[in-house]
């Protein structure tokens, strides 16, 4: 198969789809590679180390697009890359259409055949795809937080953890998942004050056991959040629904219950985002300001360390781009029902139902999608 990976155009994005450790494994598979030039240079990767793995060079996206049977990408392509996507092609990348209907509309129009990473199973019911980007996220909001906490950047000036006789900053981490564990790891490295909060006491039960106690757990009722948010300096935003729209969790009338100047990180932007306020920032105008509340809401955090980012999310989707390039995607997730959660689009029909009731919009489930597709 014919694997096309053209150069991420997202503002701020320095990802790439395809390491050139990944496209080697390609090519030993029997696949051809075609590269945009200049795709892996925010990473760290040339076009000498791409074609020295066995790589074709292109010169512009449209080649790209044009000269490949499947596109691997980072990020959801924007809307120029959507009007060269066409029937009978294969797109993996992040989509997150739930919050997205433009997006949405252009790929079920295209026909192209659409397989997201963020709802990519495992067996043990996480998201491998979504894992390593969410690793990245969590360990990088106490950073961007405490940066946004700075006086001279809008927030509150405090440290987030003080000095001697002068208190740390309380952090609360709405969500204990893969994106809260990690966020509160480096939290509590820097020395704040944290709480996490969730709706699973099995998973507040692990936090606990893991941190031995350097964290306080509590559920996660509006009551609770209500409280905590009268004396948080930041709060971090980390709750995922698979495939659907973020639940909006703390309200714009509460933020006048928080201090003054505290930091709200919305790591869930990408699914529309879980503040009230939210709304999408970019690495080079991240944060803003609402009632005197500082948000930052970067749809790409893990592009802000794209080295790193690139190689952990390439260790993860590579397995899965062998199977596709090699099986075809209907054979492919047939044997998989894990990749078989991720198609989320195959030529104009809706095959993720939580995009399709986030947008009021018809849709199959992707078993049902199959049964219609082998018939």
């Amino acid at each position: 198969m014919q694997i096309g990976c053209p150069k991420e155009i997202k503002p701020q994005e320095f990802r790439v789809g395809l390491t050139p450790d990944a496209a080697a494994e390609a090519v030993r598979h029997g696949h051809s590679v075609l590269i945009e030039t200049g795709a892996g240079l925010g990473a760290g990767f040339t076009d000498q180390d791409y074609t020295e793995a066995g790589a074709q060079i292109a010169p512009d996206a449209q080649t790209v697009f044009d000269g490949s049977e499947m596109i691997v990408k980072v990020k959801e392509p924007q809307a120029v890359e959507r009007r060269m996507l066409r029937k009978g092609q294969l797109l993996f990348t992040y989509l997150h259409l739930a919050p997205d209907p433009d997006q949405t509309r252009d790929l079920l129009e295209s026909g192209v055949t659409a397989i997201a990473y963020e709802t990519v199973t495992d067996a043990k019911g996480g998201l491998p795809l979504l894992a390593p980007m969410s690793e990245v996220a969590g360990r990088l909001a106490p950073q961007v937080g405490s940066w946004a906490l700075q006086k001279a950047n809008g927030g509150r000036g405090v440290l987030l953890g003080g000095v001697p006789g002068v208190r740390p900053a309380n952090v609360v981490i709405i969500g204990g998942g893969v994106v809260g564990a990690a966020a509160a790891r480096v939290a509590v490295g820097m020395g704040a004050n944290v709480t996490v909060m969730d709706r699973s006491v099995p998973r507040l039960s692990y936090l606990d056991d893991v941190f031995m106690g350097k964290l306080t757990t509590q559920y996660a009722s509006a009551a609770a959040t209500a409280e905590l948010l009268t004396t948080a300096d930041m709060v971090i935003g980390a709750v995922l629904i698979p495939g659907a729209a973020a639940p909006k969790l703390v309200t714009r009338a509460q933020l006048s219950t928080m201090p003054p100047g505290a930091v709200l990180v919305d790591v869930a932007i990408d699914q529309g985002g879980c503040f009230e306020t939210s709304h999408a920032t970019t690495h080079q105008d991240p944060i803003y300001e609402v009632d005197g509340i500082v948000h930052y809401c970067v749809a790409n955090m893990p592009g802000a360390v794209a080295r790193t980012s690139t190689q952990a999310l390439g260790n993860a989707t590579l397995p899965f781009v062998i199977a596709l390039a090699g099986k075809g995607w209907r054979q492919a997730v047939t044997d998989d029902a894990h990749l078989r959660a991720g198609l989320s689009v195959h030529e104009g029909q809706l095959t993720s139902p939580p995009v399709g009731e986030a947008l009021g919009l018809p849709s199959l489930t992707p078993d049902q999608l199959l049964q219609v597709v082998f018939i």
